[in-house]
């Protein structure tokens, strides 16, 4: 099956860049690319893609404000891609707020180019959040100056069973389901199981929404 993508970003060495590389794989195809949020989001409501590689900062719409149009969009409209925010920065507010707004994750610029095919094939599976060791720092750095384990998230927190409060523990500290299984002595489908009884339980799309809720809700502290 083939994994239909589009490119929006200001700079046009950078889509050409990306094009090319991912065009060269045959399950992916590069089905448009945009110089701005807004026309991303128009051309991302034609093409249909499966996943939109986003610019975090970029002229007339920000990537973070079409994340936002592109992931909650309004009424009538059906199609919901996934996205992935490309950012120069390991440490950026607006990545923090994306991943929150229910983006799948994000990626370095100047990532090698085998990253960035191995990202949209993950993000493409619905498997697990990129560059979690980046994503922890990120996460950390910004929950430090918002307030967490108040109020709803927190509330939530007691649908899940001890297990499962485990499991999502694990992930929120970047573990994979392979080390997760490894750690709490279970076969790696079951902590696939696990995850997914999280996911809906709480709400969230996928691991990277996961993160944010464990360090809000309070579960997981920063620096831990």
């Amino acid at each position: 099956m083939t994994t239909r993508v589009i490119i929006v970003d200001d700079q046009a060495m950078v889509r050409a860049g990306f094009a090319a590389l991912l065009a060269a794989q045959s399950d992916i195809d590069v089905v448009g690319e945009a110089p701005d949020g807004a026309q991303g989001v128009d051309l991302s409501r034609r093409a249909r893609p499966d996943i939109v590689l986003m610019d975090v900062r970029m002229p007339v719409m920000d990537g973070l404000d079409a994340a936002r149009l592109l992931l909650d969009p309004p009424a009538g409209v059906t199609h919901r891609p996934r996205v992935i925010m490309l950012t120069t920065f390991d440490v950026d507010d607006y990545v923090y707020e994306a991943l929150r707004a229910g983006a799948s994750g994000f990626l370095l610029k100047d990532a090698p180019p085998a990253d960035l095919i191995a990202a949209v094939r993950v993000v493409a599976a619905g498997e697990a959040l990129l560059a979690p060791s980046v994503t922890r720092r990120l996460i950390a750095e910004f929950a430090r100056q918002h307030s967490v384990g108040r109020g709803r998230p927190a509330q939530r927190l007691k649908d899940l069973t001890a297990r499962e409060t485990e499991v999502l523990t694990l992930v929120a500290r970047g573990r994979s389901n392979q080390e997760i299984a490894r750690n709490l002595v279970l076969a790696e489908q079951t902590v696939k199981t696990h995850v997914h009884r999280v996911l809906t339980k709480l709400g969230l799309r996928d691991r990277a929404q996961a993160v944010v809720f464990a360090y809000e809700s309070g579960l997981v502290a920063p620096g831990e």
